[in-house]
């Protein structure tokens, strides 16, 4: 069997670039939500005439479309994933730009029909309903509050949960930004974590759910928890996530 140190220094080794998940397999799990945001966003971009992707990643989910509109943007404000962006999309010959995540979108007024982003860091209402022309539509699924708690508390500790990412929040200043909210869906999700690798792993890659986490900070937490795991077996906590759709009036 693999010793802790070994396992922490294979979760240390994996890049984090990107938002692909596959080296997790058979190390983690999470539910997935049952609407399943790739299938419809799948259905959103085949009917779109313009479409941009407000923080792509690694631009993984976007490239998965069978089909995209003929004028396709993304934005990503990490230059690690930008390249990867580039990448992925350039078969749809996207137009992938950098933009920080709280900035202005660098595009005219009622450019776009379709805007959509997954598990953004923020959003910026504003910025979405000028971009989306009239009648457009923006489709999101994003991290709801609390999301991953019980992993964040065992290694930091209690911690409030900030109100900031609930789906309440997120309608409010949707509407407050003159846009009309005509769905909201939220649930919670099972994850599992099988190892330590996989627990360090993503807390490199998901900086928020532990802010500043090195192993060195938390070596002492993360033995604790290897302990555990090999007496108790896999880590449970859940993601929560929400898919909210917006449209601009015309």
């Amino acid at each position: 069997m693999s010793t802790f140190e070994d396992l922490v220094a294979e979760g240390e080794a994996v890049p984090v670039e990107g938002w692909d998940f596959s080296w997790f397999a058979g190390r983690a799990t999470e539910e997935r939500p049952s609407w399943g945001y790739a299938k419809l966003l799948a259905e959103r971009m085949s009917k779109a005439e313009a479409a941009l992707d407000v923080q792509t990643g690694g631009g993984e989910v976007l490239a998965s479309v069978p089909v995209a509109p003929p004028v396709l943007a993304a934005t990503e404000s990490w230059p690690p994933n930008l390249a990867i962006a580039r990448r992925n999309l350039a078969k749809f010959h996207a137009d992938v730009v950098e933009v920080a995540d709280a900035d202005d979108l660098p595009f005219p007024s009622d450019q776009f029909d379709l805007v959509v982003s997954r598990h953004p860091v923020c959003t910026r209402w504003d910025e979405i309903r000028r971009v989306l022309r009239p009648n457009g539509t923006y489709l999101s699924q994003d991290v709801g509050a609390g999301s991953v708690r019980e992993l964040t508390d065992f290694l930091m500790g209690p911690q409030p949960v900030h109100p900031a990412r609930s789906p309440i929040v997120a309608v409010a200043r949707a509407e407050a930004a003159g846009l009309d909210v005509v769905s909201l869906r939220q649930e919670a999700l099972r994850m599992e974590f099988h190892d330590i690798a996989a627990v360090v792993h993503f807390l490199r890659k998901v900086i928020w759910i532990v802010p500043g986490f090195t192993v060195d900070a938390y070596r002492d937490r993360l033995v604790e928890l290897h302990g555990f795991m090999e007496r108790h077996g896999p880590f449970v906590a859940h993601s929560q996530r929400f898919l909210i759709e917006a449209r601009k009036k015309a």
